[in-house]
């Protein structure tokens, strides 16, 4: 991770640590880096935003900068980060960015760049875009006359990944009851029409996105209304979106939570019977919870864990022709068909399961079972400091040797947040909390805590 960009973009506070300048000069270079491969000089870029207040202020600032250097812009307007993807990947353009700070607050933001294959940017590329922001390049030379780059509408991009996740479905809908937590995000203006068009009696909640609600208790960090809509109203499952629905975390029917790690598990089992199951390898991080790995064992499916993060399960399942992978948090990859995490293909493929099996969500689930865990996040001054101090490395150690074979401690930084998260997994949740305490309590007494 460089100055600026973490494992999923330059992350910051609209204005404070991201800037109108900081996005001005990435779309700056990026017109300068890709055009220098045309002979006119013009690249095609293609630009998606959330529904944050500031997204639009940082669109319009790439798209000076963009045009500036000479490049055009394709605006897809409020959308998700996998449809950029799958735009930039289908069609003939040179990157893509995305303006979202994914499950953050609203007064935060960032962006996200996409190669042309549809995934996140080559880190030689990224390096060479730091250093410009730190001024150790030269100023590219500014395009004049016809060469100014010119700003393109393209919904029909957009409409067309619609299409797309319509054509993925295998079963008709009708007769479901089906329940989406939009976020106040990217997904508010997708989801719904898909699971329509799909035949799905459709209910929605926070759907109407002001520039400062979303991710604001709803979506899937804050699924609790999600899980009232679907006892409310008996629904047969709910979906739950982050702010720009790359990820998501389903509700079964009883309205219960159904994370990452139990989609991982009900759609690799799904394969794993279909024959499908590319190298009988499932890809988690090592933030998967002890149970999922058990429920494997059981099933006889094998596992690769990477580093915390969407970019290294993708990373392990390219290299290696994995077909699924992904994250607790939701962040959930199929790679026959997208390049990246994608909430709403996550949601259509758990129908198609259901619909297929003839079982509900629960059931699908119930052989999985969590061992308790506790996850706490510790806002730093210094998150590689405070994870590399000798004393708090000395009370993680402490920790792993009282746990012992029943239970670990993961102790890690967050890539986009001044952020330690302690997590402890045992066999009860005092136990988790105990422990997890004991380190946190070291971290402030060493003076890192904010």
């Amino acid at each position: 991770m460089g100055k600026y960009f973490g494992t999923d973009g330059f992350r910051g506070e609209a204005n404070v640590n991201l800037t109108v300048e900081h996005a001005y000069k990435v779309g700056r270079f990026l017109g300068w880096f890709y055009g220098k491969n045309h002979d006119d000089g013009k690249a095609k870029i293609v630009i998606g935003k959330d529904t944050r207040r500031s997204s639009y202020m940082f669109e319009y600032s790439l798209v000076a900068g963009l045009t500036a250097s000479g490049a055009d812009p394709y605006l897809l307007h409020v959308t998700t980060t996998p449809s950029v993807s799958y735009v930039v990947r289908t069609e003939d353009f040179d990157c893509g960015i995305m303006i979202s700070a994914s499950h953050n607050p609203y007064y935060d933001n960032g962006i996200k760049l996409i190669n042309d294959k549809g995934e996140k940017m080559r880190e030689d590329v990224i390096e060479q875009i730091e250093a410009y922001l730190e001024g150790d390049m030269e100023e590219p030379a500014f395009a004049t006359r016809q060469k100014i780059g010119c700003t393109v509408d393209y919904v029909a991009g957009r409409n067309r990944y619609m299409g797309y996740l319509m054509s993925l479905a295998v079963f008709s809908f009708k007769g479901m009851r089906v329940g989406i937590d939009a976020a106040n995000g990217s997904a508010w203006s997708l989801a719904k029409s898909i699971f329509d068009a799909l035949g799905a009696r459709t209910y929605v909640i926070h759907a109407e996105p002001d520039g400062t609600n979303i991710n604001n208790n709803c979506g899937s960090t804050h699924i609790e209304s999600l899980q009232d809509l679907v006892r409310r109203e008996h629904l047969d499952v709910g979906f739950a979106f982050d702010g720009d629905a790359d990820r998501c975390l389903c509700v079964d029917e009883n309205g219960d939570i159904i994370t990452g790690d139990h989609i991982l598990y009900i759609y690799g089992c799904y394969m794993k019977k279909r024959d499908k199951l590319v190298g009988n390898k499932v890809v988690t991080t090592v933030m998967s919870n002890f149970g999922l790995y058990k429920a494997f064992d059981a099933a006889g499916i094998e596992y690769e864990k990477t580093a915390v993060g969407d970019k290294y399960v993708y990373e392990c399942m390219s290299e290696k022709g994995y077909r699924i992978g992904g994250e607790q948090s939701g962040h959930i990859i199929f790679s026959k068909y997208a390049t990246t995490g994608d909430g709403i293909i996550t949601a259509l493929k758990m129908m198609q399961v259901m619909m297929d099996t003839k079982k509900t969500l629960s059931q699908l689930a119930a052989p999985l079972v969590f061992f308790p865990q506790v996850l706490k996040n510790v806002r730093v001054t210094d998150k590689t400091e405070a994870q590399n101090d000798e004393a708090v490395k000395a009370a993680v150690a402490a920790v792993a040797e009282k746990l012992g074979d029943n239970g670990r401690i993961l102790v890690r930084e967050s890539g986009t947040e001044p952020v330690v998260r302690v997590m402890v997994e045992a066999d009860t949740t005092e136990i988790c909390e105990k422990y997890v305490d004991e380190v946190i309590e070291v971290i402030s007494q060493r003076g890192y805590t904010i």
